[in-house]
């Protein structure tokens, strides 16, 4: 009877699995809160089954070029491998690697919103404490010459390590703790022997989780077919004019570069737009309106709210690595590929919209001694900011439903094994 019952468990998880595939792969947060203010709001949360997704060729797209970008480039240690790919992606999605077993890295970094958070404009980790930045997307991070929005640290491998000690993030009291963690779970037993010829370490699990990041490469998008790949359909007339404001009036350019072969959308250095500096001077003192429910808001004064809570410390962003006044609320020029999927934006997420950020730099970002001279305000009217926006969306990659596929699937592995454990327990 018990067998019985494990064969009709595994026959139904098949049948959920195919459902699941024949639905196309949505790229939104789980719940996009239109009329969320309505007191008759639903969700719109996708259903578990549509979140099964495939297995994709992770080796393939850290080795190929796609158009648009510069071949993938991998330290020569840690060459592009699929067994390590699969390892890191494991990696990369287990909540086991935090210190309650609640956290992983696709927490903050959620795939089907741009491998970014779109719900949240600063990031929330271990037992809801928050972070003081937007949580950025990792699309394409390997091309990142510098790491983390105020650049602090030089490589993936090593990378990886800051979430998983921070207090506020994965807070692991240290590395051996992580290391005993992976080393106690029955389900990674010969997986770091088989993949790096040893047990893991320090050095292997920072070079496996960079290896799944680095598969991470979305472009081939419209932009790049249009400009690179010569299809001048492939952009639409707003599209073009927004592109012509991008390298001309607009000069988003000098910071967002575009190369005559390749464009990273990024000058990998680090300016001050003045919001970091805004920040600093503090906040009113006015009551503050918090949503308790769908349709159902209240009003707080701000003293009382922050007494439940951690006040957000100050940002000072480059100048926390170096201590250089000039390096005051300095923050890392993002990629702009993939934009339209990763709302909200800046370093601390206080843009809610592509709209807001058009609109931001029009104005000139807030002036302060510190500010950009790259930043000036612009001359730009309703139609020339909604053809910039236009044109960011079309820097969408055209394989990031496939990488998200694939991230489903990662999530599905762990439970197709944790449902193949019970059934096998019920069967004995």
């Amino acid at each position: 009877m018990r067998v019985a019952l494990a064969t009709v468990a595994a026959i139904l998880f098949f049948v959920s699995v195919q459902l699941a595939l024949a639905e196309d792969i949505r790229l939104a947060p789980g719940d996009n809160k239109d009329n969320y203010e309505s007191a008759d709001y639903h969700t719109d949360s996708l259903a578990l089954p549509q979140r099964i997704g495939a297995p994709a060729d992770l080796l393939s797209f850290a080795t190929r070029k796609q158009t648009g970008l510069p071949a993938p480039q991998h330290p020569a240690n840690n060459q592009p491998d699929a067994q390590k790919i699969a390892l890191g992606r494991k990696l990369f999605f287990d909540r086991r690697l935090s210190r309650n077993g609640t956290m992983s890295c696709a927490m903050c970094h959620i795939p089907e919103q741009g491998f970014a958070s779109n719900e949240l404009a600063r990031s929330i980790g271990f037992e809801g404490r928050s972070l003081k930045r937007n949580a950025p997307t990792i699309l394409n991070v390997g091309f990142y010459q510098r790491l983390f929005q105020d650049a602090r640290e030089f490589t993936l491998e090593q990378q990886v390590w800051s979430p998983l000690l921070a207090t506020n993030e994965m807070n692991n009291a240290s590395i051996g703790q992580v290391i005993k963690i992976i080393q106690s779970a029955e389900d990674y037993t010969g997986l770091f022997e088989r993949a790096f010829k040893q047990a893991p370490n320090m050095q292997n699990i920072g070079m496996a989780l960079a290896q799944y990041e680095r598969s991470l490469v979305a472009a081939d998008s419209a932009f790049d077919q249009w400009l690179y790949g010569g299809d001048k359909s492939a952009l639409t007339d707003q599209q073009i004019d927004g592109y012509e404001l991008f390298i001309g009036k607009a000069g988003c350019v000098n910071c967002h570069l575009i190369g005559t072969q390749t464009a990273l959308f990024t000058d990998q250095r680090l300016h001050s737009t003045g919001l970091g500096f805004q920040t600093s001077l503090g906040d009113s003192d006015s009551p503050i309106t918090v949503q308790l429910a769908p349709g159902v808001f209240t009003s707080m004064e701000k003293a009382r709210v922050e007494s439940v809570g951690e006040k957000k410390p100050n940002d000072l962003g480059r100048y926390e690595v170096t201590l250089n006044p000039a390096d005051r609320w300095k923050f890392r020029t993002p990629s702009l590929r993939n934009v339209a999927l990763t709302a909200p934006y800046m370093h601390d997420g206080s843009l809610p919209t592509l709209a807001s950020v058009v609109k931001f730099y029009k104005q000139g970002g807030v002036e302060h001694e510190l500010l950009s001279p790259l930043i000036k305000p612009l001359n730009l009217d309703n139609d020339e900011q909604s053809a910039l926006v236009a044109f960011m969306q079309s820097l969408t990659g055209d394989n990031v439903s496939t990488l998200v596929a694939d991230a489903f699937a990662a999530n599905n592995d762990r439970a197709h094994n944790n449902n193949k454990a019970a059934i096998n327990r019920t069967a004995e």
